[in-house]
């Protein structure tokens, strides 16, 4: 039992040693040096890859950085004390040169700065700081760019389905400019991007496609150190289609107008018609315009055809492929009838206050349109007449004034325009005697307008 006291003992004496080597290492590390300063230790970095800024600049002056002549890695000696040193890893270490003041050929001498990409090196500028370099510049070799200007073709692939066309390829660009050295350039004999529709294509394909160049021979060119106006195109193949397009009219309903009550054909029924499938994709029917309104079939109270003509207006992009430019409607209604019918069912709104109105129309002949079932079901009582005085209220004597028809009862039209015949008097008068003749014009006013056929209006629009 001693014995086992003893061994553990012995196993923490160890590690507490170990803890307070640890600690004494780290403080002569921070502290051995001369007048208290931390002691530094250097190490070698072999080959860091140097990052050229700027380049892009010397393409638009016409030069290019050359491979061969330029220094593209630095060894570097860097210090710090013993922990910041050891911890540096080489990945966080990163080499630029600017490029950016370089304005003619030839080889030449840049300055590049060493940076660190762990915060704790790069936000603390003497934590690391380089002993010595190869060389304290980078030596760059500069070339002026050889261009030319080559022609772009397109290479398809894959087809489309049956009953479906293609049209010519369209590219964004048909010729690109090319500048490097002129011995990169010179073997270019022509540029060409491929594009795959796929094996049946039915609609348009639209794809950006990386350019390659070719030799004279047909072989692919390595692309490093050519520099191009633009790296890719965008190809567009059209794909057409032919279809049958039926004819379609809109209807707009009114009260006793309704488009279930209508016999009605389209000549001709379709049409072909062939355009970009794209477009075409999931359209069957093409719309005549403008959608017809029945109020002014309803107004004739006829059960005979009529005929309207519309010009055909095709999707755009689209040919007409049967040629027929104009359709017919030929349109009726299956059950219509008119009526005349007289109502004493007149009222009037807003009358001005102080005011009292006598009413010198005492009933009014409305004409009435719609099925026969709805029209014979109406009476006078139907029918309401309404007369709005809201603009009258500075004003006595005798008005014609006109008036709204309604009708409360099945789906009726009303066929013309209509006026009321009203007195206003100031409160206080008499009324004239029963034995006084009244005007001429008291009668009952008749619709406005011609009511025969063609020749009235609707002012009603009830369900």
């Amino acid at each position: 039992m001693e014995n086992e006291k003893t061994g553990r003992r012995r196993v923490v004496y160890v590690l507490l040693s170990i803890l307070v080597a640890a600690g004494i290492w780290l403080y002569a590390d921070l502290t051995s040096g001369p007048n208290g300063t931390p002691q530094t230790k250097t190490r070698e970095f072999l080959e860091i890859p140097i990052e050229y800024l700027y380049e892009n600049n010397l393409t638009d002056r016409g030069l290019m950085l050359v491979e061969n002549g330029t220094d593209f890695t630095v060894d570097l000696t860097l210090k710090g004390t013993r922990w910041n040193i050891c911890s540096l890893d080489r990945s966080q270490i990163r080499v630029t040169a600017s490029l950016m003041d370089i304005t003619s050929a030839g080889t030449q001498r840049v300055n590049y700065n060493v940076s660190f990409t762990n915060p704790k090196f790069r936000n603390n500028a003497n934590a690391i700081q380089r002993e010595n370099a190869s060389f304290g510049m980078a030596t760059v070799n500069i070339s002026e760019l050889y261009s030319r200007t080559i022609d772009v073709s397109c290479e398809l692939v894959g087809g489309v389905a049956d009953t479906y066309s293609a049209g010519q390829v369209e590219l964004s660009h048909t010729e690109v400019e090319v500048r490097g050295l002129q011995e990169d350039i010179n073997p270019i004999s022509y540029a060409k991007v491929t594009l795959d529709i796929g094996a049946n294509a039915v609609e348009t394909v639209t794809r950006d496609l990386e350019i390659q160049y070719y030799d004279k021979n047909g072989q692919l060119l390595d692309k490093s150190g050519i520099y191009s106006s633009v790296e890719n195109v965008r190809a567009t193949l059209p794909v057409f289609v032919t279809k049958e397009l039926h004819l379609a009219v809109d209807f707009i309903d009114a009260p006793g107008c309704r488009a279930r009550n209508t016999e009605y054909v389209i000549e001709p029924q379709t049409i072909a018609v062939t355009g970009d499938a794209t477009k075409l994709k999931g359209v069957e029917t093409l719309k005549l315009n403008p959608a017809y309104n029945l109020l002014e079939l309803g107004t004739t109270a006829s059960e005979n055809y009529t005929t309207t003509n519309y010009p055909i207006i095709l999707p755009e992009g689209c040919t007409n492929v049967s040629g027929v430019t104009r359709a017919a409607l030929r349109i009726r209604f299956k059950d219509m009838t008119s009526a005349t019918i007289t109502t004493e069912n007149i009222s009037w709104l807003d009358l001005p206050e102080g005011k009292r109105v006598e009413l010198l129309t005492d009933s009014l002949a409305v004409k009435v349109f719609g099925t026969e079932a709805d029209v014979s079901a109406l009476t006078g009582e139907d029918i309401a007449v309404t007369v709005d005085l809201g603009d009258y209220s500075a004003a006595s004597g005798t008005y014609t004034i006109p008036a709204e028809v309604t009708v409360n009862k099945g789906d009726v039209g009303i066929s013309g325009l209509y006026q009321i015949q009203v007195t206003i008097r100031e409160g206080g008068e008499e009324p004239p005697l029963e034995d006084e003749a009244k005007p001429e014009d008291v009668e009952a006013s008749a619709p406005v307008g011609d009511e025969t056929e063609g020749g009235s209006h609707d002012t009603d629009r009830n369900g």
